[in-house]
């Protein structure tokens, strides 16, 4: 006699993305539950695989809330699903995980401490009080503790902490928070502070069972300078109100002006900094933690030299456990003082930070007056992301911890596993498989032999992590970055060459999902040009695969090539030279009384004689140029100091200055009636804030007319922007509207930083839009 009851169906799911460490497993055991479904799940170097066998509306059921609603952390790019045998399973359990011969497997980044565990975290009741290293599925260290996949325990540098009976009951439970959450630990179990002097000199006088972050705290309260070992790496940390403590951070680290991050405990102290609008308040917030740049109010606080020059601060909120209770136990210490601290990396100036407790010990114990560490060790270094909000999105200007590994999935497919190796500064690198791009974290300047060996190890971890064996290589066209020789002294067969300013906008293309082509203007300090100039106001139209230069800052050649960069002096007599001949030394100008007319002379006979003067179209380099002209200074101690400080000076006339397009193949942006009209100005008493404002309109209305006469020709209305320049808020913004107006659609970069940071994304996108072309 026949049943009517509906027959039992079972499937198997095979699940990619961002689906191990993140509570994926736990979050489909509770929903089979729910749904009374049978079968398994594992975790393999593949991602999640699962099996469930019930009814078919309650198959379907599941299907859709994996699909709609998985847990906060998981990031699914896709579900492939088959019909298998049912076998009569009516429980559902979590298997072992198992390795595949292929590995698809993502990481997650580092996530900060999620409520939950901020609430135990302070909770006397709880058996984690006050416990430093307490996380669970949906939050902790995840990348920069990583040694292999599968993510599991013994993968990690955690293994070497064998859990106490009341974590393993936690891990081992699929309804708790803390199922397979692979730093699981506790005070009885895990990993433990230490506080190190290495100086006699602000030593306050606590009891002597004082513990680690009361001895750290107090030490800060004091005027000292500590090393503190985070995430990725360790901070140098200071008082940020302190002026002393801020000076002496300055000389030890050897930073003489660059600015100095900050950490605020919450969103109110940061309100007493800084002007915080909903969209900088959702990134403060948001789980990756970035360092947010933020408009300062006119009496904030701080030391004044946090950040020398800058109109805003660096800052951002505390996203590990052990800043949660260092930076509540300073507010106490510091009695009654905004409890804001520096927290910049640790390291000396052009070096990678340091992340190995025995190199930390030895590279920072001439700048730290103490240490506060701990004993689990960090595998990656990661340095801290940088971001903020620009035309109405993020804008990244470091992309790293919080984001990295997360790979950047692309439209395009890589044909065959690839390298894209950046570019010299703020160098990132690029592994790319299938539709994934995998950027690293903030390698740093390719200055030297630590910050290289630091691009190695990155390389050859990401390989590993991500199964990807590069046999295509990408690489900036420069000849002397070492990036490039690096690429090029490979093994790797296949090398593909990408034009500087090429791979800017193709990685804006690259992450917007379009292939082109597009009215690209790529804007920076130096990018090598075809021609062997230096190039640095492009306006290409572009594709992936290729582009046309249709338009570019008139060349200027560039007195002592690099020397110019923190010279800016130099750049700045050049443009007067063009724009009055000799005559410009007569200018009643301070800028033109303070040269000095012996050295000028030397360096125009150099220019004379095409000595060390390569032209340029820089328009980083014409920044420079007015900032020295209107007074702001004339030497920079970093590259693109001069330019920022001309942005901080800018006030809200943006009229455009006087300036011309030069006809030719290609067009050429002529600056020298601006030069000239400026020089009138600052003659009349103009002020710089003035000027400075009336530059940046000119700049943007330049760039928007050479938009609509490359339009004008049959180009599209699509401009990307990217490069460095456009770091400069008021003039992307600026531009951005122009643009607008004019009916342009603007993309720009919001996944990766527009400067070189996310060169090696546009490199790989050319090198395989043009592997693609090749197998068509």
């Amino acid at each position: 006699m026949g049943s009517d009851a509906p027959q039992n169906i079972r499937r198997r799911l095979m699940v990619r993305g961002i689906v191990q460490g993140v509570g994926f497993r736990p979050f489909v055991y509770g929903l089979a539950q729910r749904l009374g479904l049978g079968g398994f799940v594992l975790n393999d170097s593949d991602g999640v695989t699962l099996e469930i066998e019930g009814s078919a509306d309650a198959l379907d059921a599941f299907e859709q809330t994996l699909r709609t609603t998985p847990p906060p952390l998981a990031r699914i790019d896709a579900i492939s699903v088959e019909a298998v045998a049912p076998c009569g399973e009516t429980i559902f359990r979590i298997e072992t995980s198992r390795a595949a011969a292929v590995r698809n497997t993502l990481i997650s980044p580092d996530v900060a401490t999620c409520d939950d565990c901020l609430r135990e975290l302070f909770d006397p009741a709880d058996r984690r009080f006050g416990y430093p290293f307490i996380n669970c599925t949906n939050c902790g260290p995840r990348f920069t503790i990583v040694l292999d996949v599968p993510y599991d325990r013994a993968q990690t540098t955690m293994h070497v902490f064998p859990m106490c009976p009341a974590c393993q009951a936690e891990y081992d439970d699929p309804l708790n928070r803390r199922f397979h959450a692979q730093p699981n630990a506790c005070a009885a179990c895990g990993p433990s502070l230490a506080f190190h002097w290495r100086s006699t000199a602000f030593r306050p006088s606590l009891s002597t069972d004082a513990s680690p972050i009361e001895q750290a705290a107090a030490a800060l309260a004091q005027g000292a300078i500590l090393a503190i070992k985070g995430l990725g790496g360790y901070h140098l940390a200071c008082d940020a109100l302190d002026h002393a403590a801020v000076a002496r951070l300055r000389t030890r680290k050897q930073r003489e002006a660059k600015p100095f991050a900050l950490m605020a405990p919450d969103l109110e102290t940061i309100r007493q900094l800084c002007y915080v609008n909903k969209d900088e308040e959702a990134l403060l917030m948001s789980r990756q933690r970035p360092i947010v740049l933020l408009d300062a109010l006119p009496d904030a606080p701080v030391a004044p030299s946090v950040a020398p020059g800058y109109a805003t601060l660096g800052i951002m909120l505390p996203y590990t456990p052990l800043h949660h209770l260092l930076l509540r136990a300073y507010a106490a210490a510091a009695s009654g003082r905004l409890p804001v601290l520096v927290m910049t990396s640790g390291n000396l100036s052009d070096e990678p930070i340091a992340y190995r407790d025995d190199d930390a010990a030895m590279r920072l114990a001439s700048i730290a007056d103490g240490m506060l560490t701990h004993n689990r060790d960090i595998h990656m270094r990661c340095d801290d992301s940088v971001a903020r909000i620009v035309a109405g999105g993020v804008q990244l200007l470091r992309r790293s911890r919080g984001y990295a590994p997360e790979p950047v999935t692309l439209a395009l497919r890589f044909p065959k596993p690839l390298l894209a190796v950046g570019g010299h500064l703020k160098n990132t690198f690029c592994l790319a498989k299938g539709h994934d791009a995998f950027l690293s974290h903030h390698i740093g300047d390719l200055e030297n032999l630590e910050t290289l060996t630091s691009f190695r190890e990155g390389v050859r971890h990401f390989a590993r992590l991500f199964d990807c064996h590069p046999e295509v290589v990408a690489y900036d066209l420069h000849p002397e970055y070492l990036a490039t020789k690096e690429a090029l002294a490979s093994d790797i067969p296949l090398k593909i060459g990408v034009q500087h300013h090429h791979a800017h906008i193709a990685s804006v293309l690259a992450e917007h999902g379009i292939e082109g082509p597009v009215i690209g203007v790529a804007a920076d300090g130096t990018g090598y040009g075809l021609d062997g100039a230096i190039w640095g106001c492009e306006v290409l139209i572009a594709d992936l695969r290729n582009f046309v230069r249709f338009a570019h800052l008139a060349y200027i050649p560039l007195p002592g090539g690099d020397a110019a960069v923190r010279q800016v002096w130099r750049i700045g007599a050049t443009y007067l030279w063009r724009a009055f001949g000799d005559a410009f030394l007569d200018l009643n100008i301070p800028f033109v009384q303070r040269i000095n007319r012996q050295r000028w002379a030397l360096i125009a006979r150099m220019i004379e004689r095409g000595v060390n003067a390569p032209p340029t179209s820089s328009l980083g380099r014409l920044f420079d140029a007015v900032a020295a002209i209107v007074g702001i200074r004339d030497h920079a101690l970093y590259e693109g100091q001069a330019a920022i400080e001309l942005e901080t000076a800018a006030g809200s006339d943006d009229r455009p200055y006087p300036f011309a397009l030069l006809e030719g193949a290609p067009l050429r942006i002529d600056p020298l009636p601006t030069i000239r009209a400026i020089v009138a100005d600052l003659q009349t008493g103009a002020p710089v804030a003035q000027v400075s404002g009336r530059f940046h309109g000119t700049v943007a209305e330049a760039l928007a007319q050479t938009c609509e006469r490359a339009r004008a020709t049959g180009a599209p209305a699509t401009v990307a922007l990217s490069g460095g320049v456009f770091q400069n808020r008021r003039l992307t913004e600026r531009l951005v509207a122009r643009l607008e107006q004019s009916g342009f659609r603007v993309l720009l970069n919001r996944r990766v930083p527009p400067n070189d940071g996310g060169l090696c994304l546009g490199q790989a996108a050319v090198a395989a839009a043009r592997l693609d072309n090749l197998r068509s």
